[in-house]
């Protein structure tokens, strides 16, 4: 059964770091595209970054430069290194598994919290 579990969320300062992981299982992960998204209260589910099999990244342009999006093929991880936070990047951040091909299955994980305070 095809599964992901993010982890590493939780409260950090203005300026701080964090770094998010997401575990695959049950999915050929090479086959593709990593995703984080974040939704903020009242506000829409917005994609964060990407990364396909081959190390292609996108990020949104809130995040350039702050945020950094991996993947580690052989353990099936995807991670997200977030410096420089700011209070605006606090939401639930989910990790994403899809294959940019007409009609095919895509895969959420359940989401972890990243607040944003002093």
């Amino acid at each position: 059964q095809e599964q992901l579990v993010e982890s590493g969320g939780g409260l950090v300062q203005p300026g701080g770091s964090l770094r998010l992981s997401c575990a695959a299982s049950g999915l050929i992960f090479s086959f593709y595209v990593m995703g984080w998204y974040r939704q903020a209260p009242g506000k829409q589910r917005e994609l964060v970054a990407t990364i396909s099999s081959e190390g292609t990244i996108n990020y949104v342009d809130s995040v350039k430069g702050r945020f950094t999006i991996t993947r580690d093929n052989a353990k099936k991880m995807v991670y997200l290194q977030m410096n420089s936070l700011k209070p605006d990047d606090t939401a639930v951040y989910y990790c994403k598994a899809f294959r940019p091909v007409l009609g095919s299955t895509s895969y959420w994980g359940q989401g972890t919290q990243v607040t944003v305070s002093s």
